[in-house]
């Protein structure tokens, strides 16, 4: 039968730690995870972002690493007024004079990009526009000749 046996550690001295053990404890417990388990990271900062984020740990007596998380969750907060005060959601101002394109919403591509119309007004009626020729984008004479085509057919212009 065969026995593994292992020699005993020898012990190693360690230095003396700059705190105590009931401060590191004590710092360990001052910044408590309030949210899911967190994924530890590494980053790499250059030697100005260092000691800013250094002397901000030392300014609040936080580690570092707690500094960087506020900051973090500084910028992921949507203001208090995020939803009341923004002019995107404002309702559009009423403008008369505008006169917008009968077919805007469906030929937007048109408007916005220059692509040929999808839809065209014809007897009244929308309908699809003709299909492109198999050269529409080569050959500049086919384009012109489908463009004008396209024109002489539709109303809505």
């Amino acid at each position: 039968m065969y026995i593994w046996r292992m020699k005993k550690p020898k012990p190693t001295k360690s230095p003396e730690p700059a705190s105590s053990a009931f401060e590191l404890k004590e710092a360990a417990v001052a910044y408590e995870v309030q949210s899911a388990p967190m994924i530890r990271t590494q980053i790499y900062l250059d030697k100005s972002e260092y000691d800013f984020v250094q002397a901000e740990a030392k300014r609040r007596n936080e580690p570092m690493a707690a500094v960087i998380r506020n900051f973090i969750d500084e910028k992921m907060e949507l203001p208090a007024d995020a939803w009341t005060n923004n002019p995107m959601l404002e309702p559009t101002p009423h403008d008369p004079a505008f006169v917008g394109h009968e077919d805007s919403g469906i030929n937007h591509d048109h408007y916005l990009y220059g692509l040929p119309k999808q839809t065209i007004k014809v007897k009244g009626k929308w309908v699809d526009a003709p299909p492109l020729p198999d050269d529409y984008h080569e050959n500049r004479a086919s384009r012109d000749a489908y463009d004008r085509k396209v024109r002489k057919l539709d109303e809505s212009r």
